[in-house]
């Protein structure tokens, strides 16, 4: 059995995020890996990181707000900190987990960014990078996707927006301040974000060699957890009903199942930014692989974090 070595998860206090983090802490002693968990300092980062302590994980926070890069290029310091003292094991895996859905397009962080985009993407392309140095082989990455990029008739008649890709600096701007907020228009910034996960992933594959495996994972809709905190009221609403249907995922399953990608050994042959649904390895369509964009949103990531940290 390879050691489990040391997983960082973005994320950790949410359903999805705390499932996942204590599903990892509570494997036996030779399963277990130290867990570096990154999250917006808080009660619940702490309630979780001592759930995770009391299972018998090595545990550290690293406190950071994923909207802010100065944040995230910290937490990643920390990381590196702890990995280099000997403080944790060898990083084996990353689960970026963190994700939100702001109703707001027009929202912009401290460096200028969308919020969505910067959130779901941006963050983790900085401290995946920030980290590829640390990793040992061999090595997990697993991203999270949402199917909401290919979203079909059923899933806009809820209000579901398909993706509509734009060149990557051009889908980092905020809307103007003058605009007007629509909810359809932040459905379409989520959907894109996450194509955006999709194709970062293919090309990462690309630049970090057979050593550290590339997984896409969508872990189903889970309607009524915090992710659309900041949807309207009647969407939220709407969203608890659904929840309550045979079938519909729920965090404690979704979660295990991530817990599981980034460590079991079933899963140690995903590459490519290959897409997990659920708990089945699911074809993508054609235009989701995409070398000319994927090598584009690969430069562009480049300049905005790069500008992002003058």
């Amino acid at each position: 059995m390879t050691d489990p070595g040391t997983v960082l998860i973005t994320g950790p206090t949410g359903s999805l995020g705390r499932v996942a983090t204590l599903a990892m802490a509570s494997r036996p002693a030779a399963a277990r890996p130290d867990l570096l968990l990154v999250g917006r300092g808080s009660e619940k980062l702490a309630e979780v990181a001592a759930e995770a302590r009391a299972a018998g994980a090595t545990v550290h926070e690293i406190c950071a707000d994923l909207s802010r890069l100065a944040d995230v290029r910290a937490a990643g310091a920390a990381a590196r900190d702890l990995l280099a003292s000997g403080a944790v094991r060898p990083l084996r895996g990353l689960v970026g987990n963190a994700g939100m859905w702001s109703a707001d397009i027009r929202r912009a962080t401290e460096d200028g960014y969308e919020v969505t985009f910067a959130v779901n993407y941006l963050a983790h392309a900085q401290l995946v990078g920030d980290l590829l140095g640390s990793f040992a082989t061999p090595g997990r990455i697993v991203l999270l996707g949402s199917d909401t990029y290919r979203a079909g008739r059923l899933r806009q008649m809820m209000g579901v927006q398909p993706a509509k890709w734009r060149d990557p600096v051009t889908l980092a701007q905020p809307a103007p301040a003058g605009s007007k907020a629509r909810i359809s228009d932040a459905a379409v910034a989520y959907s894109t974000s996450k194509l955006a996960v999709l194709y970062y992933a293919h090309e990462l594959q690309r630049r970090v060699g057979d050593g550290i495996g590339v997984s896409v994972f969508e872990p189903g809709w889970m309607p009524g957890t915090g992710l659309g905190r900041s949807a309207p009221a009647a969407f939220q609403a709407l969203a608890r009903g659904v929840q309550r249907l045979p079938g519909i995922p729920t965090p404690e399953r979704s979660g295990r199942i991530l817990a599981s990608l980034v460590l079991d050994a079933e899963w140690a042959h995903l590459r490519d930014g290959a897409y997990v649904f659920v708990d089945k390895v699911d074809e993508q369509p054609a235009w989701a692989h995409d070398r000319d964009r994927e090598r584009r949103l690969w430069d562009a990531t480049a300049e905005l974090l790069a500008k992002a940290s003058v």
